[in-house]
Order: C-alpha cells, then structure tokens, then sequence
C-alpha cells in the first residue's frame, strides 16, 4: 500500500513538475518575443502657442502606445529656453523622441545636443539652427515670412519685449487652415516671445549628431518654405514630408501625418 501510495504521489508531482516547466517555458517564450518599450516622445511647442497646440497629435500616439510628455516651453530666451526643455528631458527615463514645431525646433536643437537617450529630433515647420544662427536671420535667409507686420509688442521694462501675433491678423498669418473658431481660440490662448529669444544664437546643434526628420508646412507665411526645405537638406534629414496647403499651424490642421512622422522616427533602425 505504501508503495502505490509513493507512485501515486511521485506521479503526482512528476505532472505538477511537468506542468511548472510548461508554464516558464511558456512564459520564457513571452519573454523572448516581447517588444520593446516604446519611447517616449517629448513635444516641444514654439512661439504664439503653447503646449494644447499638440492636442491632436498627443491623442494619436497615445491611440499607438507611445508615453508622450509636451514641454512648457518658456519662450524667454533660448539658452535658457533649452536648459529648461533639458530638465524635462532628463526626468524622462529611458529612450526619447524629440519633436518641435516653429521655435520649439530650435530649443531642443540646443536641449538634445550631447544627450544619449534622445534618438530622435522630429522638426515640425520648426527652425534648425546651426552654430550661432538665431531664428530671425532664419527666417528672414528667403523671402516670404510676413509675420513681422502682424506683431504687437509689449515692453518688459528691460529694453526687451514681448511679441504676439495681432488677433485680427492671427488666423490669416498663423493658422489660415484651421477652423475660424479654433483659430480664434488659439488667437486669445497665445503666449507671447520675449524678442529676443528669437535673435539669440544658437549653441552647438544636436541635428549634427542624432538623425533628424522634416515635415515642410507649405503655405507656411511664418517661416519661409524654401527655408525650411533648406534646413531640412543641411541637417541630412531621414526624411522630409510636405503638406502642400499646410500653415504655419500644421499640427493643429494635419495631427495625423505629423502623428506619423513621429512614429516613422520613433521605429527607424
């Protein structure tokens, strides 16, 4: 009797073994073929806008599993603009997508440089300075910006100012593809540059160093298209998409591709 009751139970475990040894052999499968965590992209806005200009875009990579974190760009100057982009980027664990529109470009074309876990810089109708250009000898380098005489300044009381875009002139210069009432809305909401934020140089461009792609708005009235293809050419872009009829405001009037383009830098090898 002792005897069964031993086989019974050597039995017993021989399927309970057995059935552990299937299930890590099980898991170690998972595990093996498990893909990887998907970076997390970090948005960069620019000037005359702020961090909800990014809404339709963050909603569609979100829909695609990607962490996605938009910057509070300060708008103030841009060495200090970028050291304040850096620290967002540095509380981000693991890899990084940078992407920034108009100004925003160049703040993370100076945020990124030196940094190993962005592998990614994303320019969306955005400035991509280099060595000591600001984004107002960019933007006046080709014909075509008008956006001077649509600004209003504001006096800071330190011999600088703040600029906005005139609202009655906003969707016109700004946003010409998005709706009258957004844009109306994107007109009130806008947050101001300090002027010179926009005629500082640049520190040494990160574009130089890790693989960058290009989306060309092109009925952009704010930073001139022959500019931004220019751009896109000197810093090697992967790729440079270009939405014929797009302005300035491209990722409020076209989130998908600009979604996109992000996701193509995001899974590029």
């Amino acid at each position: 009797m002792r005897i069964r009751i031993s086989k019974v139970a050597a039995l017993a475990a021989a399927i309970v073994l057995t059935g552990a040894a299937s299930v890590a052999g099980s898991g170690a499968a998972v595990a093996g073929t498990h893909a990887p965590a998907k970076p997390t992209v970090v948005l960069v806005h620019g000037a005359f806008a702020d961090s909800a200009s990014w809404s339709g875009v963050i909603e569609r990579l979100q829909k695609r599993g990607y962490p996605v974190v938009a910057a509070a760009n300060p708008l103030r100057g841009l060495s200090s603009d970028a050291a304040y982009v850096r620290t967002v980027i540095n509380s981000v664990p693991g890899p990084i997508v940078l992407a920034g529109h108009s100004y925003g470009g160049a703040v993370m074309t100076n945020a990124a440089a030196g940094d190993p876990d962005v592998k990614a810089l994303v320019y969306i109708a955005a400035f991509a300075p280099d060595k000591g250009e600001s984004a107002l000898e960019l933007s006046n380098k080709f014909p075509g910006s008008t956006l001077g005489d649509t600004l209003s300044a504001v006096p800071l009381g330190d011999g600088t100012s703040d600029l906005s875009i005139r609202q009655d002139l906003f969707r016109q210069q700004f946003a010409a593809d998005v709706s009258k009432k957004q844009a109306t809305l994107m007109a009130v909401t806008q947050r101001p540059i300090r002027d010179a934020a926009l005629g500082e140089g640049s520190g040494e461009p990160a574009w130089k160093k890790i693989p960058s792609w290009f989306l060309v708005a092109g009925a952009d009235k704010n930073i001139p298209v022959a500019a931004q293809r220019w751009m896109a050419d000197r810093a090697g872009s992967r790729a440079t998409v270009e939405i014929r009829k797009a302005s300035h405001a491209v990722g409020v009037s076209n989130p998908s591709p600009v979604a996109d383009l992000i996701v193509r830098a995001a899974t590029a090898r």
